[in-house]
């Protein structure tokens, strides 16, 4: 083989080879620097942005406490009236909440006060009530009398004088202390009797009961007492009870009808019910007894 030839063909591959490795050289370096100043860009421009960012992160806040404080600065003197209003109110509320407490006392005491001054009106009804009481103990009462307003005092005495007959008494005539008929409008008056003793009156009063239970479809009338006016008018003859007590048989009455007692009558002016023969005796001494009798 001749010689050219020969370092020629040896020659080539090195060559080549020797291209190669000063390419890849090359370009790794190449790149490597590229890649490092894209990285220090990077961060420059992270740096700037940054910068920016905060700088306008600085700027909001600071434009933000500068308007907090101006809304501050306004609201400020809002907020002192208020806490003077409220002060205010307290001290309002402190005045009415002692004076709410003066209020009580001063009603408790009036409270105790009037209870004391109900007992005492209480007992001094009790004692009037008493003194009338009395004072009617000798008197009956002659209910529903169909009499003339100009009736005079003696045919009062002679129409008692004919029931005592019917009844068959020992009445006299002296017998009476005062008779008078009440005062109304009405056609019907009754007639007060005012007797010597209480006996007399009991009497009588008994004496009326029983002719009443021995003649049930003939009981006494206005013809038992001499009135030819309107003669078959019903009387009625009982006690002559003071106002309270009148008010207090008027109801008892209507409790033995509505609860159903059997027995409602009255003795000395002072009123009574029973249940039945075996229940014991009430005196009805006020209206709300009889109230707690209904409510019962």
């Amino acid at each position: 083989m001749p010689l050219e030839n020969l370092d020629k063909t040896h020659s080539e591959p090195n060559l080549s080879m020797a291209d190669d490795d000063t390419h890849r050289d090359f370009v790794s370096m190449r790149n490597k620097r590229k890649r490092c100043d894209e990285l220090s860009d990077l961060r420059e421009e992270m740096k700037e942005l940054f910068a920016d960012w905060s700088e306008r992160q600085n700027e909001l806040f600071t434009n933000w406490s500068e308007r907090q404080s101006e809304q501050l600065k306004k609201l400020f003197p809002i907020l002192t009236n208020i806490q003077s209003a409220n002060a205010s109110i307290e001290n309002s509320i402190a005045f009415l909440a002692e004076q709410n407490t003066e209020f009580n006392k001063r009603i408790e005491q009036l409270e105790i006060e009037l209870k004391k001054k109900n007992e005492y009106i209480a007992i001094i009804e009790d004692r009037l009530e008493g003194v009338q009481r009395n004072s009617r103990k000798t008197c009956l009462e002659i209910k529903n009398v169909p009499t003339d307003a100009q009736v005079s005092r003696d045919e009062l005495i002679n129409m008692m004088s004919t029931l005592a007959n019917t009844l068959n008494t020992n009445f006299k005539k002296d017998d009476i202390k005062d008779i008078y008929k009440t005062k109304g409008t009405s056609e019907r008056k009754s007639v007060i009797v005012e007797l010597n003793s209480t006996i007399a009156r009991d009497e009588i009063l008994k004496s009326a009961k029983t002719y009443n239970l021995r003649n049930k479809t003939n009981k006494l009338t206005a013809k038992h007492l001499g009135i030819k006016k309107s003669p078959d008018t019903p009387i009625f003859i009982g006690e002559n009870l003071t106002p309270k007590a009148s008010r207090l048989f008027f109801l008892a009455r209507d409790l033995k009808k509505t609860k159903g007692y059997i027995f409602c009558w009255t003795s000395y002016g002072r009123v009574f019910v029973r249940k039945d023969e075996k229940s014991p005796i009430i005196q009805i001494h006020s209206e709300a007894q009889i109230q707690k009798l209904v409510s019962d």
